[in-house]
């Protein structure tokens, strides 16, 4: 059990004491301490909310959008939803900012409130500091009866629906003139809705749906890699299917299975999104140092800049907006479009994907086959509340003090063929471990030297 309080949000397990966990106590006071804050700055307070298909969803969503309301806000509700839908209606709606009930990618018993600003954006470093510092004040002024804010339910799955198909860069014409058939893994989550929706406008219309009842109850773990994502690749070969397409259960992270049942790789979804967007405007982008260097060789063949960013959505928007970047992103299948909006979208992925593959006009396998092939190991070691990780990776770090080393965020090393990212995970007590060669088995071993080191150190 556990509860992660970060500058983004707060994160954890439901049920058990308050403090040591996600339960009513702590959903109330974070979202009074964020409230508070957005409502110091106006005369009248919209926040739009939205959430998952988890099982504590509802629970959740009903606490905090009635938290809201005693200060006085209005709540925007649309219900069950996306994250990118949520940051999308803050823009449209010209609200003050928003709330998504969701733990992203993590198992069923963990829930989340991720907090955006008035441009429907993760609130800053800054601004999450002070939100934190005033829920543990629980310093909060409620409003009196006659002041109490009020909930309006709106939809807003045609309303993004409809700016995607709206996108130039999006070839709904094209798309459809290929007839594809697709099957998707909507992890008995929002996605259920929202990717077949899409898929249709776009002129998809022979679409199999897996895991399609919206109960939170997730037929596997909900994170979109490799070995969660079996019955997917066996389904789209049975069906004969032109691609599969996974989702996560906020719908913000986006991966894809080539027609044989093989992985396109999550890292290599923007690569391909990143390649048709670069073949169409000149520009530069942004990943995370955690990403495959793949970005940085399509990059620079269509003439722009790569920038490596330290890892979380909010960093790589910070970069993106430094360097002006036209795409950008993380490994992990997460797309950000920014003249679309600065947030992970898996579904103007998904629009922007399947123009590229139409327009490519060969199958999935073939169009894998034009992008550099990097293996990328990805681990993870868990953490006892009492691991003091900086000792360990000033260990690290003085143990391979003759390689290039960036303190950035984490650690990561270089090493003649490739390099090792060690960080702490934001939302999980685990670090991370990541490794990229040119070979999968030089990935791995990078990999397991790295965590027998942590493991060492640790000791």
């Amino acid at each position: 059990m556990a509860l992660i309080k970060s500058i983004s949000g707060i994160r954890g397990t439901i049920g058990g004491k308050p403090g040591d966990n996600l339960t009513p106590i702590d959903m109330v006071k974070f979202a009074a301490a964020y409230g508070s804050i957005i409502a110091k700055e106006n005369k009248t307070t919209r926040i739009v909310m939205g959430r998952d298909g988890r099982i504590s969803g509802a629970m959740v969503h009903s606490i905090v959008a009635n938290t809201l309301t005693g200060l006085g806000i209005d709540v925007i509700d649309l219900g069950l939803s996306t994250t990118p839908t949520v940051e999308v209606a803050v823009k449209m709606e010209n609200a003050d900012g928003g709330i998504i009930i969701t733990a992203s990618h993590n198992p069923k018993e963990w829930n989340a409130l991720k907090l955006l600003n008035r441009d429907g954006e993760f609130i800053s470093a800054e601004l999450g500091a002070q939100v934190l510092e005033l829920a543990a004040k629980e310093d909060f002024l409620f409003a009196p009866v006659d002041q109490l804010g009020r909930i309006s339910s709106v939809n807003y799955l045609q309303k993004h629906i409809d700016a995607i198909i709206q996108y130039p860069l999006v070839n709904a014409r094209l798309i459809k003139k290929q007839d594809f058939k697709v099957v998707v893994d909507a992890i008995n989550s929002t996605g259920a809705t929202y990717v077949p929706a899409l898929l249709q406008a776009l002129g998809v219309n022979d679409v199999i749906v897996l895991n399609e009842e919206i109960t939170g109850n997730f037929a596997h773990n909900p994170e979109p890699l490799p070995e969660n994502l079996k019955q997917l690749s066996a389904e789209v070969v049975k069906h004969g299917a032109h691609l599969g397409i996974a989702v996560d259960p906020d719908v913000d992270r986006l991966c894809f299975v080539c027609e044989d049942g093989t992985m396109f790789g999550e890292e290599y979804t923007l690569v391909a999104v990143a390649d048709y967007v670069l073949s169409k405007i000149k520009g530069n982008t942004v990943s995370n140092m955690s990403s495959t260097k793949a970005l940085k060789d399509i990059t620079i063949q269509h003439g722009g800049q790569y920038f490596p960013s330290a890892v979380g959505e909010v960093n790589v928007v910070k970069k993106m907006k430094e360097v002006d970047a036209i795409i950008g992103g993380e490994g992990n299948g997460g797309i950000i479009v920014p003249d679309f909006h600065y947030g992970r979208d898996a579904l103007i992925g998904i629009g922007l994907f399947l123009s590229h593959l139409a327009a490519f006009g060969k199958g999935m396998k073939s169009l894998r086959s034009t992008y550099p092939d990097y293996f990328i190991s990805k681990n993870k070691i868990e953490l006892t509340k009492d691991t003091d990780v900086k000792v360990i990776f000033e260990k690290i770090k003085n143990k391979y003090k003759n390689n290039p080393v960036n303190t950035e965020d984490g650690l990561k090393i270089e090493f003649e063929d490739g390099w090792v990212h060690l960080r702490t995970s934001n939302t999980e007590p685990i670090i991370r471990i990541y490794a990229e060669s040119d070979f999968e088995t030089k990935a791995n071993n990078m990999a397991l030297q790295l965590m027998r080191d942590i493991n060492e150190f640790k000791a």
